[in-house]
């Protein structure tokens, strides 16, 4: 078992610890705007000091803000004024919004200028006190770089609330998770057991949503806790990152599996700087085996795979950066944690290596509870343990390899048929650039399963071929009735796959 490196109390203790070590160096990169680590701590204690003077101490403080240094700021003033992050999905609705903020019942909500209308009417609505509306037309978070020096207020302890993070509500209901500073802390020093980065030297780049629990603990606070760059893309576009990838000399990359899907098959990508890259990171969903090989061949650098959710910290696993590397598994348990695969059905007989069941873990990461939700808490939370409703299975060296989700698992004629390894045969097929399989009803064999498939540039496939390529590689209960090649899948705010959607939408209303 590896030992943990420094845990501070916080996440504010470790930017406190930043400046003072390394207040010239680069900390902060968009657009061309650019903040050292005394800058961006200078910014975080002003806005605290006047987030606190809004009463918001121990209170839910509302973040609706894209990819921008303003959110990095945001966070951990936020942290800073002891109040409780809760950050939302700039691209939400009003109605996906209004039920973040009733439910936070917040003091006060930070936004973005371009969602001015939608948040202060629900804002108005639900009688939200204070609102903050940032953006070039109105104000700046980094409008104290400049100013004089202020120092941090009194910072966090650890059992206190450090962020209300909404679920993706992919499968039903967005739940708040309510997570400790402690909780967060100590999960950042647990990733950092197995997958280091260097200190005073990383520069990462940053596509990932920053309202999203992966970015922000393997790009925000990755790179505060290394005194690293994090340079952030405000907005994705494939001809940006291959840019600020040989500009910026990028040395870290945070993507998941559409994000390399996507670059791949981008035009140009086979003209992009990757001398400096060092590595990759992969999470926030499953990264198909062939596609992870195709992205290590074509940049040079290894793609370290974790695996994590907001329930719990939110890392869980990582494949070590010093120690064996296994394609299509999601490594070994982070240090202090136990994680188990238990039967299906009760959830209590630890299954033995090469078993599949559901995943529970118990460690010093996992929330507290859902806020405003007991039943949904004591489903999850049971016993000291928390059941991730993910279904796993060991290997004989005690690394993990995800099979799908519980809610997601087939039953067809009796058979449990998992839909990512469906998906997995699908990306073996030269010609498949995504692939998503879902489980819908049937009168006969109870469920069946149905796939759907991009295709990558400059090539084909028909379905009968793709059909063909599942019947060599599955046993017949395993075989989707049906196959469909669409021009693009559907995705949520955070590039996942939206497989609700894929649900809800008739397959002739998907291909148009």
């Amino acid at each position: 078992m590896k030992s943990l490196p420094q845990i501070y109390p916080s996440a504010v203790h470790m930017l406190a610890t930043a400046a003072t070590q390394a207040p010239q160096r680069e900390a902060l990169v968009c657009q061309g705007e650019r903040l050292n680590y005394a800058e961006y701590q200078r910014c975080v204690a002003w806005f605290a000091q006047e987030l606190i003077g809004l009463g918001a101490s121990g209170q839910r403080v509302g973040i609706v803000l894209g990819n921008s240094i303003d959110v990095c700021i945001a966070l951990f003033a936020v942290h800073a004024a002891r109040a409780q992050a809760t950050p939302a999905n700039p691209e939400y609705t009003e109605r996906e919004l209004r039920m973040i903020f009733e439910d936070a019942d917040l003091h006060v909500v930070i936004y973005a200028q371009a969602q001015r209308g939608m948040v202060e009417a629900i804002a108005d609505e639900l009688k939200i006190p204070h609102r903050i509306c940032i953006g070039d037309e109105s104000r700046r978070l980094t409008e104290w770089c400049t100013a004089a020096d202020r120092e941090l207020p009194p910072l966090p302890n650890a059992d206190e609330l450090a962020t209300l993070q909404f679920t993706g509500g992919t499968t039903g209901r967005s739940k708040g998770v309510n997570l400790t500073h402690g909780a967060v802390a100590i999960n950042i020093s647990q990733r950092e057991a197995l997958l280091p980065a260097r200190k005073d030297c990383e520069r990462l780049l940053c596509v990932m949503p920053l309202f999203h629990v992966y970015a922000v603990a393997m790009c925000l606070h990755n790179m505060v806790y290394a005194r690293g760059t994090l340079v952030i893309v405000p907005r994705y576009s494939p001809q940006r990152v291959f840019n600020l990838l040989a500009q910026e000399q990028i040395t870290i990359f945070a993507g998941a599996p559409t994000l390399f899907a996507g670059l791949l098959a981008a035009e140009g990508f086979d003209k992009v700087d990757f001398s400096k890259l060092s590595l990759s990171y992969s999470g926030s969903s499953a990264l198909p085996e062939a596609l992870l090989r195709r992205w290590e061949e074509a940049t040079g650098a290894p793609v370290m795979e974790g695996y994590g959710q907001s329930e719990a910290g939110p890392v869980v696993t990582f494949n070590p950066l010093h120690g064996t590397r296994k394609a299509g598994s999601v490594g070994v348990p982070v240090p202090d944690t136990t994680v188990e695969i238990v039967d299906l059905e009760q959830g209590v007989h630890v299954l033995a290596a090469g078993k599949s069941g559901e995943i529970r873990l118990r460690g010093p990461q996992l929330m507290r509870d859902y806020r405003n939700l007991p039943q949904e808490t004591a489903i999850t939370l049971r016993d000291g343990w928390l059941y991730t409703g993910d279904i796993g299975e060991f290997d004989t060296d005690g690394y993990l390899y995800i099979r799908d989700r519980k809610k997601e698992m087939a039953k067809v004629s009796g058979f449990n048929v998992f839909p990512r390894e469906i998906e997995d045969v699908l990306y073996l097929h030269p010609a498949v650039q995504e692939a998503a399989v879902i489980a819908v009803p049937d009168a006969y064999r109870g469920e069946v399963v149905q796939a759907f498939v991009t295709l990558r540039p400059q090539h084909s496939a028909t379905e009968p071929q793709l059909a063909e390529h599942c019947a060599a590689n599955l046993t017949k209960y395993k075989l989707p009735d049906r196959i469909s090649v669409v021009p693009e899948l559907p995705k949520t705010g955070v590039g996942k796959i939206d497989k609700n959607r894929l649900r809800t939408e008739s397959v002739s209303s998907v291909s148009k």
